[in-house]
Parts: C-alpha cells; structure tokens; sequence
C-alpha cells in the first residue's frame, strides 16, 4: 500500500467492496450479508427488496439492492432503492454509534459548519471527479428528509415531531434552496447555514444535527464507495488495515430474518465459546433476535472490549443452547486454510480472505510452510475476498510475478496517476490456479487479474465483482473523524479497466448450487467443483511439463 501524509491529515489508499468497510464496525463482530436467489424476473427482485424496506431491515435491503444490480446492472429503479437503503442504513449506524453521539454534543455549529467546508474541500482536491456543489447540497437535503423519518432522529432532536408529518417544512426548504445560485463551497455552505437556521424555527432541531447530515450526504452521494466516517468507523477501518478488531470473531448472514453464523475466526472469543459454522444466534442477552430486526440484532453484539454477551445458540440439529462470549482483541488471519489437498499429488492450497498490511509476509511464509509440505503446484482461493489495501495486493501478485506493471492508477490529479511494478526477486514459479467467483473484488481483482495477463497462471471460476476504483481515506481536523474518498480507477497490465467488468477466468465453472457454506473452503477437491476444475488444471499443466 502506499501511504502519503498530507498536509491535511493522514490518508491510506486502499482498494475494498462498497459494504465490506461500510459495514466495518459491525463486521468485527456480526457482518451481515444476505444471498440473493436466482432470479430473472425484475418485479420479483424489486418487491423482496420493498417488503425488507417495510419492515426495516435496512441492512438486508441494502445488500439485496446490490446484488440485485449486478443481475441487472444500470437498471435505474434498482440504483434508486439502493440509494434510498443506504440512507436509512447508515442513519441507524450513525445514531447506534456512540462517537457520533458524543460528535453531537460537543459540537457547536460554527464548528459544524467547519466540518462541513472542510469535507467539501476534501471532495474538491482529492474525489476522481469534478464535484457538483448544487448536486451536494441536495442531496443533503434528501438525507435530512429521511432523518426526519427516522424515530432515533427525532428522538435525539425533535421528540416532539414524532408521528407528525414534516412535509411542509420539507417543501419550504425545498423552495428556499431552489432560488439559490450553489457554484461554490462557500455557495454550499451558506446554503446550509440557511437550511439549519430554518429547520431550528420551525422544528427546533439543533442546527449540528441537521449541518451533519448533510455532512454525511455530501460524501455517501458521491458514489457507493465514498463515506463520512464516524470516529469509531475510522478507527474501525485503522484496524482492518492491521488486521485486528475488537469483538466475538464471527461473521453472520442474514436468513429469514435471523443470524446465521458462516465463519468463525480462529483463536476467536466466538471459536472460544464453542460457536461453529451454521449456527443461529436466536438471542442476545436474553433479548430474541426474532423480535427485532437483522441490524437490530446485530448492533446487539457490538460492545467494548472486555465486556460478556449471552448468546442463545441454535444448531443445525435444532438443539437450543446458551454460551458466554467475551469481546476482547481478535487477530484476523488475511491467509487462511493453508494446507495440501488430499487426494492431489504435490497441490498446495490457501484461501486469501483479504489484503492487509501483513498479507504478502503472511502469504510468503504460508508458501514456504506449503514448499517444505511436498508443494509442487498451487492453488490460491480468492474467492469471496472484497479486497483491502491496494498496495498488500500488488506484493502478493509481486510474489509470482517476475517483472512489468501489476496495476495502474488514474485519477482527476496528476499525483494520482501510479503504476506499480513487479521486481524478480523472490519471486516464486511455482504452477499457479487462482480461484475467484463474483464476490472477488478490487485487490483481489488486481492479484488475478495480474495473474491471468501475465500468463502467470490460470483463472478459474466466475466472473469477478469489477469493483475497479481506489478510495483514500482522510482524517478530519474537526471530530476525529474521516472520509473515505474514491481518488482513482485502477487498470489491468495492458490498461483495461476492471470496474463494471470485472476479471474473466480461463476456466468458466458452472455450478448449479453451492455446497460449501460462504466462508469456509472445501476440505477436499471432491466437494467443491472450482477446486475440483482447478486441480484438473494443474494435474494436466504438470503432465505436459
């Protein structure tokens, strides 16, 4: 990864999936993701995500909508739903997360507007577009609208408006607005001054509430990958890039409306706590996760370190019991299930979770445990991998790769224009099979798709995510808060775009369904067809040596 420090504050440029970092503070201890069937039929698509809408499972909705748009990309509606989700999804994380309460109550509004021009020249210097400042401040506007809907808002700053319609206020800030000439960020910032002052006549919100959210929408408007970060997400992400979080160790996907556990960290507090691979947590501290929402019940695990939560565990079997976990420090393993594949004569295997700053140490070291195992081909899994840092996938591609560009970047500023080379020492040749499927994405996109054009192995599997842009992260002077920022497009060796195309695989494989839980690798070729095809590769690759 390369890291400058700025005159403005600290940034890290990485590449990662939209909701793998959004989604970060909760991830540590509870991601929740959401498997969207097959489905050719549009409505069908749209009235699953509005029946999650109506019951306010925002999470759920979010990830559905984009699922749904990678079935059918540039469908207008779907992008719509999505952004609307991501909204309400976000409102509920800021006012679940204490450092944005706490940002509240000791912010006055001068100092929220302050934030509020600093954000808009971050935007200006660094975002990969030219920024529409009118296009800002509305979106801002539609941010507050949907705050204006959300009981924790108006519980925080308007209890009395709860259950009364806004809708007036919201036309006259509209009206007000639209006769204003928005060129500039000064243009942006008035206008919001503007907005804040009328929200407090007619609904006594506190101006630092109403200045934040449109704090928070200048940035989440941008595009699916640029947020405002909370204090506590900031650090969040620190801690992904280290590869460590505080929490349980346990990653969980949304199934009808409860938790169902796909992967338990090693040497995790949940790991500890006897939880396993598809399980259900039922409660949380007595409380029933069928009696609130998924988000609900997954904002009910977080906690500071140290500190217990009683689970309610059901097992595949339908056995019912209770466990304590301890939320403490867990170190999560970007190189995972290094191992040789029985059955396949001399075929190492490892599955790469994520790149962060120890991934190419981590993976060399997995290579030489695998080297003095008898390993005479590779496969490496990225499969479900969103991505990480930029600069931890092109060393690990480095580690195969001999010489010529890996990746490149582009971007509205010159200094954002990068190539990034391989160099031949240390490198290993070794034959090579790179699993990935369509939930690999960025970094992982760059280390396969490094790979295939290379000619440095062979791509098995699915279509990738094509998720091909760089974001930076910013700290904020004001709030010890952060942004995360789309500065760039990366490009493949010979210059072709990853993003809405993704990495094509040499070997297609068609799988009618899946046998292998998210999360967790196949312990042998014969349970998994993508593993299955990629050693076929390889025992026909060592046979025509």
């Amino acid at each position: 990864m390369r890291r400058n420090l700025v005159a403005a504050g600290r940034r890290l440029l990485f590449a990662a999936l939209a909701y793998w970092t959004l989604v970060a503070a909760v991830l540590a201890q509870s991601a929740v993701t959401i498997a969207l069937p097959q489905a050719a039929d549009l409505g069908e698509v749209l009235r699953r995500g509005q029946q999650m809408e109506s019951e306010r499972r925002w999470g759920e909705a979010l990830s559905h909508y984009e699922d749904a748009l990678r079935q059918f990309p540039g469908e207008e509606n779907l992008k719509r739903r999505f952004d609307f989700a991501r909204l309400h999804y976000d409102l509920a994380r800021r006012y679940h997360d204490r450092s944005f309460r706490d940002l509240l109550q000791r912010t006055t509004p001068s100092e929220a507007l302050s934030l509020y021009h600093e954000v808009l020249l971050k935007i200006q210097s660094h975002y990969v577009d030219v920024p529409r400042w009118k296009d800002a401040v509305e979106a801002g506007t539609t941010g507050l609208e949907v705050a204006l809907g959300e009981t924790a808002f108006l519980q925080a700053h308007a209890p009395a408006w709860i259950g009364r319609p806004t809708d007036g206020f919201c036309r006259e800030l509209r009206v007000m607005l639209s006769g204003r000439v928005i060129q500039s960020r000064t243009d942006a910032r008035d206008a919001v001054a503007q907005a804040a002052a009328l929200a407090q006549r007619r609904l006594g919100l506190s101006p630092v509430a109403v200045v934040l959210e449109y704090v928070c929408a200048a940035a989440s408007s941008l595009d699916a990958y640029s947020a405002y970060l909370t204090p506590d997400q900031l650090a969040e992400v620190y801690s992904q890039i280290r590869g460590n979080f505080v929490g349980l160790g346990v990653e969980l996907k949304a199934v009808d409306g409860s938790l169902t556990i796909v992967r338990v960290i090693p040497n995790s507090p949940a790991q500890e706590a006897g939880l396993r691979e598809g399980d259900r947590i039922v409660s949380v501290d007595g409380q029933s996760t069928a009696t609130v929402t998924t988000d609900g019940a997954a904002n009910l695990l977080q906690g500071p370190e140290g500190s217990s939560v009683v689970l309610g565990v059901k097992t595949p079997d339908g056995q019912v019991r209770q466990t304590i976990a301890r939320r403490r420090r867990v170190e999560v393993p970007s190189v995972d299930e290094v191992k040789m594949l029985p059955g396949a004569l001399g075929v190492g295997y490892l599955k790469l979770t994520c790149f962060q700053e120890t991934t190419a140490r981590d993976l060399d070291a997995a290579l030489w445990e695998l080297y003095r195992s008898g390993m005479r081909s590779l496969v490496i899994d990225v499969r479900g991998n969103p991505g990480g840092l930029l600069r931890s996938g092109v060393e690990a591609a480095d580690l195969f790769i001999d010489r010529g560009v890996i990746v490149s970047t582009h971007g509205r500023n010159a200094h954002e224009d990068a190539a990034y080379a391989a160099h031949e020492a240390g490198t290993w040749r070794v034959p090579l099979v790179v699993l990935i499927d369509h939930d690999s994405a960025s970094a992982a996109e760059i280390f396969a798709g490094a790979i295939r054009e290379h000619g440095r192995g062979t791509v098995v599997g699915k279509r990738s995510y094509g998720k091909g842009s760089v974001q930076g992260i910013f700290a904020l002077s004001q709030g010890a808060a952060g942004l995360r920022l789309t500065t760039a497009k990366f490009y493949s060796p010979s210059g072709r775009p990853y993003s809405g195309v993704g990495v094509e695989p040499h070997v297609v494989v068609h799988q009618v369904s899946r046998p292998v839980e998210p999360g967790r690798a196949a312990s042998s070729p014969a349970e998994d067809p993508f593993l299955l095809a990629a050693v076929q590769v390889l025992q026909q690759s060592m046979a025509s040596r």
